[in-house]
């Protein structure tokens, strides 16, 4: 068919890379930061003039890169919510990111509707602080002239590929991107624009959501663009997991996603039912506490880095001498415990050692993200193999314990740019579909990611007691929180 080109425009910059249509093979990349200022005090802004994304796209796309591509698809950062006016213009800058002005306004919101369990029905996540939906609720009660102009809401990927048709008066989202924003039913498959009018104040104009093959439209060049999707689902699709695979983020939080046939509702708010990048969904479960958990360790225990303490927890021997680190550091989401503390327990003399503490912290970390993968299969969610991402994965204390604590074969990708190539796949579905040589129904078969597969085997039972050593302590300390 040709090459297609992959977009993903993140928090921090644009990574472009160039494929071949039918195999997925990497043929070009580009790379350019956002040229974004930092607040004071550092850290990331909150709002960004989403000219910024342009910029860095064209210099992303410098030097030829895009010649001879035929289709490009679009991913970007999710939670992102750009409010344009009647004619198209910004109202005000994006709101990006997992905003903390907005914590406030998604109290207001779940009280507005009546609770957690009536908003997980309506669309299939509690409003949190990073959601478009809370933003709007923020920007009404703060920038109530700017919330009056509003009369168009775009997400980042949406904002991207309208720029790309040359703003055309018809606007386009996808059902990934859509069903992260507090205001659009995976269940249903629908928008609640009654849920746009609680927030903002009154109603505004969406994107039409689109089909997995559809495309967006076709440039005056005669380059397509497809539907796009946000960065959690293209990097779902850029790997090629399916029913029966699970993916663990580890972040400074974690996150635990999963391909499934059907839209989960969960009255208790832990699962966010987003749909996927294919037709399918992809339910998520969030732990507020993953690599922080390891690096406030490494702080207490003065060793430098991940790396040390990795080699120290490998002196150590699965179970960590009995203790147990319970890593709620920042409060925890899985399970709901927003406002508790971390807990150290199973304290010796015999294991009041350096490497016992460091095991502990892995042990940890990793058994609060199994918590979070049993809540995806409590509710049926089928996971044969866990696939794991993050720097930290490559780390040997991660490596060793995983696979026996999640019970499960775990897969460890090379790093890979995979929101860029997933968006390049879908470029190269919605090509292959207009020419008719693909089905919209099924993505074209690209070549897995590289990676190393970790199985439990002999370790699985060892595994198994020291996820129920800690699952005692959990439900010692916090009786019935899960």
């Amino acid at each position: 068919m040709g090459i297609v080109a992959g977009l993903d425009s993140s928090p921090d910059f644009t990574r472009i890379v160039v494929c071949d249509s039918d195999t997925g093979a990497v043929l070009r990349q580009g790379y350019a930061p956002h040229p974004l200022e930092s607040p004071e005090g550092g850290g990331r802004p909150a709002d960004v003039d989403p000219q910024a994304w342009l910029l860095s796209l064209g210099e992303a796309a410098g030097g030829g890169l895009l010649e001879g591509v035929q289709a490009i698809g679009v991913s970007a950062q999710a939670n992102s919510v750009v409010p344009l006016d009647a004619q198209g213009n910004t109202v005000r800058p994006a709101m990006v990111g997992g905003d903390k002005r907005s914590q406030v306004a998604a109290a207001d919101l779940i009280d507005a509707l009546g609770g957690r369990e009536a908003w997980a029905q309506a669309v299939g996540s509690v409003p949190q602080t990073g959601q478009p939906v809370t933003k709007l609720r923020w920007l009404a009660r703060s920038e109530p002239e700017a919330a009056a102009r509003t009369a168009v809401l775009l997400q980042a990927h949406d904002w991207l590929v309208w720029q790309l048709l040359g703003r055309p008066v018809r606007r386009t989202t996808d059902r990934g991107g859509a069903s992260g924003t507090g205001y659009w039913s995976a269940a249903t498959g629908g928008y609640r624009p009654d849920l746009v009018e609680l927030a903002l104040g009154h109603r505004a104009i969406l994107p039409e959501v689109i089909g997995p093959a559809d495309a967006a439209g076709t440039t005056p060049e005669g380059l397509l663009i497809s539907a796009g999707t946000g960065e959690t689902q293209a990097a779902a699709f850029g790997l090629g997991i399916g029913l029966g695979d699970a993916v663990v983020s580890l972040g400074a939080s974690g996150s635990v996603m999963a391909v499934h046939p059907e839209a989960l509702v969960d009255q208790y708010g832990m699962i966010t039912s987003l749909a996927d990048a294919t037709g399918m969904h992809l339910p998520v479960v969030t732990t507020l506490n993953a690599v922080r958990a390891l690096r406030g360790t490494a702080e207490l225990l003065g060793v430098p880095d991940l790396e040390s303490l990795s080699e120290l927890a490998m002196k150590s021997t699965p179970g960590s001498h009995g203790l147990v680190l319970l890593p709620y550091l920042e409060g925890e989401r899985t399970p709901n415990l927003p406002h508790t503390a971390g807990t150290l327990a199973g304290l010796r003399r015999e294991s009041m050692r350096p490497e016992h503490l460091a095991r502990a912290a892995f042990e940890g970390m990793l058994c609060g993200l199994a918590d979070a993968l049993d809540v995806l299969r409590g509710r049926g969610v089928d996971v044969r193999r866990v696939f794991l991402l993050g720097a930290a994965a490559e780390l040997p204390a991660v490596q060793a314990a995983a696979p026996a604590l999640f019970g499960t074969q775990v897969v460890v990708p090379q790093p890979a740019d995979y929101a860029a190539i997933g968006s390049a796949r879908q470029a190269a579905w919605a090509l292959g579909v207009s020419q008719g040589t693909l089905d919209p129904r099924t993505p074209p078969v690209w070549q897995g990611a590289v990676a190393q597969v970790l199985e439990p085997g002999a370790e699985l039972a060892v595994g198994q007691a020291v996820r129920q050593q800690y699952v005692s302590v959990r439900e010692q300390t916090h009786p019935g929180a899960l």
